[in-house]
């Protein structure tokens, strides 16, 4: 039997703590999926999954190999293609996690470019505003924005992201233009937070190169980006969000920007991905492609050059 997908098998099990989702995700019965554990346990002689009705999780040994076979891995990946004579072919599934507005405003609509170049290649993308677990749940790469809380990944930061303070029309006729933070207790601010139920930073701006939170009224919460684009365009309070993400809605009139000296902090942009000595080549080519997607609307160290 081929080791190459006994290891596979292995790695995805490891990964999605299940039998039934990593055949999913190989395209393999569970059964198969489960001879091949049993396969690789029998040929080096060891145990590598402690198994419950419940849940899989690997033994020591089983963490040893992990950690090995995903580097064997990426380096037959690498080797399938070296010496063709035109070049390497990219070729296999691609899973990668990122936040729905970004998906949807900057991914999407280039998107079909980057799958004419590689043919081959099938991509997965889960579009969610929670944190995902890159690891357990088999993501190559997923993109954040805003800061970081994993310090047990690669992270790889492709520039910030320039922020602004705006509401609807019909908001500002109802409630007016504010002008500087004290104007802030007379509106409404919608909040955004990822686990509904923990503490808002409220509105959040810099002032003389300090990071300032003011909590102000709040009637909506929500934990979707689109959610907090709709409650926003219908007139409901004041976001922040960053500006290339929301150009054509400017344009046509939908949001207006408001307090331009009191603009929030820059948010980071960040691809993040497991440890591994050998990265996959089409992972690699696909966060190269993603960096040069959002390339224009992103800056390095000040708000001059984000434009």
């Amino acid at each position: 039997m081929n080791k190459l997908a006994l290891l596979q098998s292995f790695v995805r099990v490891v990964e999605l703590a299940s039998f039934t989702q990593a055949g999913n995700t190989l395209g393999l019965p569970k059964s198969t999926v489960s001879q091949h554990i049993q396969t690789l346990e029998g040929v080096l002689g060891a145990r590598f999954l402690h198994r419950t009705t419940r849940r899989v999780t690997p033994t020591q040994d089983g963490l040893v190999l992990y950690d090995r076979a995903r580097d064997v891995l990426a380096s037959m990946e690498e080797l399938d293609g070296l010496f063709r004579q035109q070049g390497p072919v990219l070729a296999g599934r691609l899973r990668v996690d990122m936040p729905t507005a970004f998906a949807r405003i900057e991914v999407f609509p280039r998107l079909g470019e980057f799958l004419q170049a590689h043919p081959a290649i099938q991509v997965e993308i889960s579009c969610t505003d929670r944190l995902v677990d890159v690891v357990r749940e088999g993501f190559d790469c997923v993109v954040r924005i805003g800061q970081l809380n994993d310090d047990n990944l690669v992270a790889r930061r492709l520039g910030k992201l320039r922020m602004v303070n705006c509401a609807s029309p019909a908001y500002l006729r109802g409630y007016g233009v504010p002008d500087t933070p004290d104007d802030l207790d007379r509106h409404v601010l919608i909040d955004y937070i990822q686990i509904l139920g923990s503490q808002s930073e409220g509105f959040v701006y810099q002032h003389h190169g300090r990071r300032v939170s003011r909590q102000m009224p709040v009637r909506v919460t929500v934990n979707n980006a689109d959610a907090y684009e709709a409650a926003c365009l219908n007139g409901l309070g004041i976001i922040q969000v960053p500006v290339a993400r929301y150009v054509e809605l400017f344009t046509r009139g939908l949001l207006v920007e408001i307090m331009p000296d009191y603009l929030p902090p820059p948010m980071d942009i960040t691809l993040l991905y497991a440890h591994r000595h050998h990265l996959p080549p089409r992972v690699k080519v696909f966060m190269d492609w993603l960096a040069d997607l959002i390339a224009p609307g992103v800056y390095s160290a000040s708000p001059n050059a984000a434009q």
